[in-house]
């Protein structure tokens, strides 16, 4: 889909709130504190049979350029380039501001065509603000409630005409994972200020994501399409930017929890999770909690290192580096250490390759042939432990899944078994079928028993 739709207007007049139902998800971060976006975000949105990209903006303030405010400021300006329509929503109960007026005169400058919406417009408290709408001279308003739903049907007559045009969306559901329309989706995670949205941005070649020096700018897990020029094919990627995750400890406001769960499940949601260190400060506590994090969800890591730029022994540095990814993070042996700044740009030729090749191993299969007589010999190596004088057996091991790489072994006294041999298995099949940076998951299966049933029916 290529028609995009934007959502723009003051702060905390619902634009968020609006942006959710339209996308059917809730998405977007939404509190009673004004200016909680400070992004654009884009969401594939359905309004009955209309399918069209709506983009979140940040609330409309005036502010000189080189503050937070005057940088979000140039999102929404950018959204409205963007966009083909633009749905300028005021809040129904405060009625028509200084500051509407102000940005309406801005809209009608751009010469985008604009819909006029008064939010909030449940109840008798909205009928001032309505009716002082008229008085922007952006044509009727449209009364509707973002919260509750109404108004939709009048919405959807008046942005029919900018959508007529469009095709339906087509699925994804059954591409392939090595399909090339498939996009790969990358979350970049880590503490805050570590230089996540500085990377995208580098990544892609555009000032697409909020930056500046102030810690916790990102608050939405923002996702942005790109396309990487790689040697054997043109690989798709969604990037997910998302929110600094500090301590648990240190955690207090209602944002900023609603940010990490953003954070959360953008992890969940992604295939290759690169986690984002600070050069001068990597690996600690908060850092191996997110990979560990990452790990146990079973996605495929790539470790980053920023601020390479600044690090004067490079060798002995990334030598060190190294000997603490070993030895701190032993559930992820192998994982790529790539050492870029995010600034310069040094280094990044680097970074996708990395990716790349951990979603391989991620996706990877191994045959059941080769899976039994790799354990045939891991067995007569180093057999499996006696328990209470019996031995433990080992007889059959098959993988059932990918993504991460997911493998069933037949296993008497299953519940017996040293978590260290399994260990022992796991990093023999890493080592055997070379899979590297993606968690490995081998679960015990005792053997069934061939005369149970017969048995029950005594």
């Amino acid at each position: 889909m290529s028609i995009k739709v934007s959502l723009v207007g003051r702060p905390n007049v619902g634009k968020s709130t609006l942006f959710n139902r339209l996308v059917g998800k809730r998405l977007a971060l939404v509190d009673d504190t004004p200016g909680v976006t400070r992004d654009r975000r884009e969401g594939e949105a359905k309004l009955g049979d209309l399918t069209f990209i709506a983009i979140d903006t940040p609330g409309l303030e005036e502010a000189p350029e080189a503050a937070l405010e005057g940088r979000m400021r140039r999102q929404t300006d950018r959204a409205v380039e963007e966009a083909v329509v633009c749905l300028f929503i005021i809040d129904a109960r405060s009625g028509v501001t200084p500051l509407d007026q102000t940005f309406a005169s801005i809209l009608r400058a751009s010469g985008k065509p604009v819909i006029l919406l008064a939010n909030k417009a449940e109840g008798a408290a909205a009928d001032a603000g309505l009716y002082d709408a008229y008085g922007l001279g952006l044509g009727e308003p449209i009364a509707i409630s973002a919260e509750h739903g109404e108004g939709m049907g009048d919405l959807y007559n008046a942005i029919e005409p900018f959508l007529s045009e469009m095709s339906e969306e087509d699925g994804e559901e059954d591409i392939a994972w090595d399909d090339p329309l498939k996009p790969l989706r990358v979350a970049i995670v880590g503490r805050p200020n570590a230089g996540k949205s500085t990377l995208v941005n580098k990544i892609i070649g555009d000032d697409r994501l909020l930056t500046g020096p102030e810690a916790g700018i990102t608050r939405d897990s923002i996702s942005v399409e790109w396309t990487w020029r790689g040697r054997d094919r043109d690989w798709p990627v969604k990037f997910f930017d998302t929110a600094g995750m500090r301590k648990k400890a240190r955690v207090q406001s209602k944002l900023e929890k609603l940010s990490v769960a953003d954070s959360l499940r953008a992890i969940k949601f992604a295939e290759v999770v690169v986690l984002l260190l600070d050069s001068e400060s990597p690996f600690e506590k908060q850092d191996l909690q997110i990979a560990d994090l990452a790990l146990r969800e079973g996605r495929a890591l790539v470790i980053a290192v920023n601020k390479w730029d600044l690090v004067e022994d490079k060798d002995t540095r990334i030598k060190s580096l190294r000997e603490m990814a070993g030895r701190l993070l032993p559930q992820a042996p192998g994982a790529p250490i790539i050492p870029l700044s995010a600034m310069t740009g040094a280094g990044l030729n680097r970074l996708m390759p990395a990716v790349t090749t951990v979603y391989v191993d991620w996706n990877a299969r191994v045959k059941t042939s080769d899976l039994n007589d790799w354990l045939h010999e891991a067995v007569s190596r180093h057999a499996p432990p006696a328990v209470s004088g019996q031995r433990i057996k080992i007889r059959y091991i098959a993988q059932t899944k990918t993504r991460p790489p997911t493998f069933v072994a037949q296993c008497t006294r299953a519940e017996d078994l040293p978590a260290a041999y399994k260990r022992y298995l796991i990093n023999g099949i890493r080592q055997a079928f070379d899979i590297n940076a993606v968690p490995i998951r081998l679960i015990l299966k005792k053997p069934d028993n061939p005369y149970a049933k017969d048995k029950s029916r005594r």
